[in-house]
């Protein structure tokens, strides 16, 4: 756990590895527009637009959650996004709605871009969960196992097994726990990698199916994660809230890729016109 990046610094590893995303991201989807014969500059705007408000969507999910745990005594900690606290789901619930309106402005066709974007979310994904092991939050399952780690003193892990009694006041370090970020971090980014193989194969001929692949990819990854995290988390009824969005998102998903090859089909019978 190493939450300043350079110590003594006001620099926070956390909001570093997010900035590295973004500008990750930024490169992929530059590269993916040249691609495509698309204008980047428009998009890259968007790109960050959506940026902004997945950061400022992921913190007040996260706010409305932790709310009287950790902001109600000093609400002014609400701003500081840079040492952690974020809830992907909110960020992503929020930025759909932006990109939404970016298109209806714009008059763009919703499918078609939605497929660049969501080929380099993962990518910046990834780069947030590495974030998020280095500040401690989203930690898992108090394990055994030899890939295990044990984050040290007052992190989030710790003040959780403190107050839950696993352990005492004076213990300098967690028990060991399941690195759940990097196991996420892991598994979007061989999503990425799947999604752009897709993306490049489909974008002209199926538009919407390779956000359909994303949904579908991205909310299994993110049910499974859940039953393996420990950190405190809303429940609904049995599951976790991301468990929950997750099933929807899956259900979303299966419908653009039904479009998307419905949609694939009817074209292609267009162009080959009956038969006798």
């Amino acid at each position: 756990m190493h939450p300043d990046l350079i110590p003594g610094l006001p620099v926070k590893t956390y909001g570093f590895c997010m900035a590295l995303g973004f500008l990750a991201a930024w490169q992929v989807l530059s590269w993916l527009c040249r691609r495509t014969g698309r204008a980047a500059e428009p998009l890259s705007n968007l790109l960050m637009l959506m940026m902004f408000s997945g950061i400022v969507g992921a913190r007040l999910e996260y706010v409305r959650e932790f709310w009287g745990r950790e902001f109600a005594a000093n609400p002014l900690s609400i701003f500081k996004v840079w040492q952690g606290g974020l809830v992907f789901y909110g960020g992503l619930i929020l930025a759909i709605a932006v990109f939404f309106v970016w298109c209806r402005a714009r008059r763009e066709s919703v499918a078609p871009v939605a497929d660049l974007f969501v080929t380099v979310i993962p990518l910046a994904h990834a780069f947030g969960r590495v974030g998020c092991f280095f500040y401690g939050c989203c930690y898992g399952r108090v394990s055994a196992h030899a890939f295990a780690v044990a984050f040290p003193r007052r992190s989030p892990a710790w003040v959780a097994q403190v107050e839950g009694g696993l352990i005492p006041e004076t213990a300098q370090s967690s028990l060991a726990v399941l690195p759940t970020q990097l196991f996420e971090a892991a598994a979007v980014l061989g999503l990425f990698a799947v999604l752009l193989f897709i993306f490049l194969r489909n974008w002209k001929t199926r538009p919407g199916f390779t956000t359909g692949c994303y949904l579908v990819g991205y909310a299994c990854i993110r049910f499974g994660i859940e039953f393996l995290r420990d950190d405190m988390r809303q429940r609904v009824g049995f599951l976790s809230i991301g468990q929950t969005v997750s099933i929807g998102l899956f259900v979303l998903g299966i419908s653009f890729i039904l479009v998307s090859l419905l949609r694939s089909r009817a074209e292609n019978c267009k162009i080959i016109g009956p038969t006798n």
